[in-house]
């Protein structure tokens, strides 16, 4: 525990007078920590700065752009050497504690942003093909569509009281039901329907057990993971895989471009010509934080989240409030289960989410459980996502396997709490006994 003098405020506050600030020791332990994974990734940069040799290029445009912006040249060793410093000054200026009550968040996102700029400059230093950014920020939206779909999914859930481990198992199914019925109707809008409705299904199978008959709640999340996994595969392989040619081929969805606005040159490609679920994801994350804080419902669904016991002194029905918060988070982990096979590949391959779902449940821990920041999180984790096959693609000197690793690294840390600690719903998990 530590103590700041700092002068007095107000007029009637005796000149001789101090005031001390103490500091928790779960704040110190939370700054120290993040201190040491900054100091860390700027020791990275000092060593990554040793093989660094040529000037890194950076493509606006993709080759087939109408308008073709210039790439721009920056030269490697320099560049990454700057960010190393930057990121050891910030992660020092955490560990000595002075920027406890200086813009913490700032000097965190200044490191955070070196190192991510000196990372790419070391990747596409010396490199015959420049490193495409365009490319990168559109798959980035892309591969975090789903993640921003199942961390809603999770947000209504955590914030009624029950913990959805089960996004997992949600995305699966959902994922497997778009495939079928998409293949036999060859209809995408019925494909979405069938599988928000799968997703409906498997979020009734988590109140029912949590809700009504009490059961441990991270436990059943992995029971019902393991049930779509198992669910999934044994359909897969009595029924789908022999008839591939009618049941897993399904459409799939083609870029919409949005007049005027996708002809921006740079701009327009990224956020204006992507699927009908980047978009729909991007109302949902509006209508989310428009239901849970705009709304009599939302302010029940924090309520039962917070105090179920208060709320129902007041004529709230708990039971009620989390089942509705449960099942209407089963539409948007269901349209994030879509995605896997109408909104990108169009066949349905065993256990395909590949840990997508836990990414999603770290995103929204990361984000405090609230919409919006966990939509940046699953932006951040869709975009090292995107980084590690961009990289690849550059014959970066690094093993294929440990960049196809990176996205599971940075979940690690989140749920570590390496990014500082975070505080679920005080009821978050505990059954509600009347």
């Amino acid at each position: 525990m530590s103590t700041t003098t700092i002068p007095p405020a107000g007029p009637q506050a005796p000149l001789s007078a101090t005031q001390h600030y103490v500091e928790s020791a779960q704040k110190r332990r939370s700054r120290l920590s993040i201190g040491a994974l900054i100091v860390a990734v700027g020791l990275l940069l000092v060593y990554l700065a040793f093989s660094t040799s040529g000037e890194a290029h950076f493509a606006l445009s993709n080759v087939f752009d109408e308008v073709q912006l210039p790439t721009i040249s920056v030269p490697g060793l320099p560049v990454v050497v700057t960010t190393a410093v930057l990121c050891l000054l910030a992660g020092a200026g955490f560990l000595s504690g002075r920027l406890r009550n200086r813009m913490p968040a700032l000097a965190g996102t200044v490191g955070g942003l070196a190192f991510l700029i000196g990372f790419l400059t070391w990747g596409a230093a010396g490199r015959d093909l420049p490193f495409p950014v365009s490319n990168q920020l559109a798959g980035t939206l892309s591969v975090a569509t789903p993640l921003i779909l199942g961390a809603l999914a999770g947000i209504l859930c955590e914030r009624s009281g029950v913990v959805n481990v089960a996004i997992e198992g949600q995305f699966l199914a959902a994922a497997f039901s778009a495939a079928v019925v998409g293949s036999l109707t060859r209809s995408i809008p019925i494909a979405l329907i069938s599988a928000m409705l799968t997703g409906v299904v498997m979020s009734a199978l988590l109140a029912l057990f949590s809700i009504k008959y009490l059961v441990d709640q991270v436990v059943l999340g992995v029971v019902l993971n393991l049930l779509a996994s198992g669910l999934t595969g044994f359909l897969f392989d009595q029924l789908v895989q022999p008839n591939s040619a009618t049941l897993n081929r399904s459409p799939i969805m083609e870029p919409i471009r949005i007049p005027l606005l996708a002809d921006i040159p740079f701009f327009g490609p990224i956020f204006f010509s992507q699927t009908i679920l980047a978009y729909l994801a991007a109302v949902c994350v509006a209508v989310v934080w428009f239901l849970l804080f705009r709304t009599t419902w939302g302010l029940r669904v924090r309520a039962v989240g917070e105090h179920p016991k208060a709320a129902d002194t007041v004529g709230i029905n708990v039971y009620a409030i989390r089942w509705s918060a449960v099942l209407t988070a089963g539409l948007f982990a269901g349209l994030g289960g879509a995605f896997f096979t109408i909104g990108s590949t169009g066949a349905f391959v065993k256990d395909m989410t590949v840990g997508n779902g836990f990414i999603a449940l770290a995103a929204l821990i990361m984000g405090r459980w609230h919409p919006i920041w966990a939509t940046v999180m699953a932006l951040f984790f869709g975009f090292v996502t995107q980084m590690a096959s961009q990289l690849q693609t550059l014959s970066t000197p690094v093993p294929s396997q440990f960049l196809l690793l990176l996205p599971y690294v940075a979940t690690i840390v989140a749920v570590a709490g390496l990014i500082g600690r975070t505080r679920a719903p005080a009821a978050d998990g505990t059954p509600y006994v009347k």
